[in-house]
């Protein structure tokens, strides 16, 4: 089964933030929002919701723990406790929900720069103090994270599979982290929500499967949101492997889990059972667009460096030689009218870097290179 994105002129008509934050004649492909059509099992059960007028509170987490657990077991071969997983309204809050529970006010916590932007703003909201442990030659440096952890910081926040990178962290280095947690008694908190779009031959290792050391210091919060494209419906899972995570878990106030939209849970538990046929069409979209990204680059932009992701639709664009300075994502939107996400939201070292989005049809992309040709 092949993916098609929807047309251009149709797309136009959706109100989320990638299709009314600029003008008609700005070619978004900045925010992680795919063009392609919600997956049929995920709409069948949405059409059924409504029907039966099923518009409520959510109830237990259930259903959806089993779902995860069934989706985790077929694509990574993770068999993990479906009663110690947890829903939330989605990754940020889960994250700012579990930083609050094994952190105290002031406490460092490890982020791995070039990374997420809202990680840095995530640790401040739960009262902590930002630790930049900067990847090393495009990795993590476990090393590093450990002398910061030795030094007084409490936690990890980890990026797994990483964004803007699209890398797939090794099982050796995620085997590193967890043992440095474990040896200074420090949380690791995994975000995982693009490892369902890890590609063929690049195979994603969830940090709670790696060892015993990984499953006592760590909880994973992930969602079905950016493999189904489902961020609206606010629905995300907190999973833990064991008795400390469960506690860290079951220690938060129980509105955490009831703000969580039965809408998204039934449309989370629809694409992690029956999802898969539609996840492999897109991530065939996916190779064949990262390809022609790759092509397109070569052909009218070869002084921008472009390594193809191992996971994710996002693109991590060098731009430095372009000598359009600390943030090209701002000429590329005033001069060519396409919007990239400017690299220096993702930490000191995304200066001359920009992130862009290629979940979209191929003469949007063509049109895109083509503008950011132009505007040299």
């Amino acid at each position: 089964m092949h993916v098609d994105p929807e047309p251009l002129e149709r797309l136009r008509q959706r109100t989320s933030e990638k299709w009314r934050a600029f003008p008609p004649d700005v070619l978004p492909l900045f925010v992680a929002e795919m063009d392609y059509p919600l997956a049929d099992p995920i709409r069948q059960r949405l059409h059924a919701l409504i029907e039966l007028g099923d518009s409520g509170y959510v109830s237990s987490p259930a259903e959806l723990g089993v779902a995860f657990a069934g989706f985790a077991e077929r694509h990574w071969g993770w068999r993990l406790d479906p009663s110690k997983v947890r829903a939330c309204t989605d990754v940020s809050v889960g994250i700012a929900e579990v930083l609050r529970r094994v952190i105290a006010p002031g406490d460092g916590v490890v982020i791995t720069s070039p990374v997420y932007a809202p990680f840095a703003d995530l640790v401040a909201e739960a009262g902590g103090v930002v630790v930049d442990v900067p990847l090393a030659a495009g990795e993590l440096d476990t090393d590093a994270v450990d002398a910061a952890l030795a030094a007084g910081a409490r936690a990890v926040l980890l990026s797994n599979p990483h964004n803007p990178l699209g890398l797939v962290h090794s099982r050796e280095r995620l085997v590193a982290l967890a043992d440095a947690a474990a040896r200074h008694g420090a949380h690791v908190i995994s975000d995982e929500i693009h490892g369902p779009l890890a590609q063929v031959g690049h195979d994603f290792v969830p940090f709670l499967s790696v060892s015993d050391a990984a499953r006592d210091w760590g909880v994973t919060v992930t969602s079905a949101s950016k493999a189904f494209n489902l961020a609206g419906f606010k629905c995300a899972l907190m999973v833990a492997a064991s008795e400390r995570g469960l506690a860290v878990l079951d220690g938060m106030p129980e509105e955490v889990m009831f703000r969580t939209s039965i809408v998204g849970y039934h449309a989370s538990v629809a694409a992690f059972t029956d999802g898969d046929e539609w996840l492999a069409g897109v991530l065939d979209a996916l190779r064949e667009s990262s390809r022609l990204l790759a092509a397109l680059l070569a052909e009218h932009l070869p002084e921008v460096g472009y390594a193809p992701p191992s996971a994710s639709y996002l693109a991590w664009l060098d731009m430095r030689r372009l000598g359009w300075g600390d943030d090209p994502a701002q000429r590329a939107l005033e001069v060519a009218r396409v919007a990239l996400n400017p690299g220096l939201t993702f930490g000191p070292s995304g200066a001359g870097f920009a992130r862009l989005n290629f979940a979209c049809a191929p003469e949007v992309l063509r049109e895109a290179i083509n503008r950011l040709a132009a505007a040299r």
